[in-house]
């Protein structure tokens, strides 16, 4: 089992930079992929990034590619997210979660196990 706590948010100019980080409790960690997806107000949960077990593969949604990189410490066993050149429309609570179903990672019905969320805000 994995119980994720993220952490990091805030509110910053446009332009600017967060460090989200997703603590997980549990020794089985480091087994799984692991995802951030953020859902935007008045908007469903979309997809972000998603890093697999060993830090070898990610993915991003196109809206964020060049921008944000996800990364992971399984000595930590904590998922980060770098974001940078921030955006308005980057707006939202950010989610860390398990990605349960590894061919199924760009939708939040590929994952579990959530965590509570951060907000992040970003003022133009």
């Amino acid at each position: 089992q994995v119980q994720p706590v993220e952490s990091g948010g805030g509110l910053v100019q446009a332009g600017g930079s967060l460090r989200l980080s997703c603590a997980a409790s549990g020794r089985t960690f480091s087994n799984y992929a692991m995802g951030w997806l953020r859902q935007a107000p008045g908007k469903e949960r979309a997809f972000v990034a998603r890093i697999n077990w060993s830090g070898s593969i990610t993915d991003y949604a196109d809206s964020v590619k060049g921008r944000f990189t996800i990364s992971r410490d399984n000595a930590k066993n904590t998922v980060y997210l770098q974001m940078n050149s921030l955006k308005p429309e980057d707006t939202g609570i950010y989610y860390c979660a398990r990605n349960s179903r590894y061919d199924n990672y760009d939708g939040p019905r590929g994952y579990d196990y959530w965590g509570q969320g951060t907000q992040v805000t970003v003022s133009s």
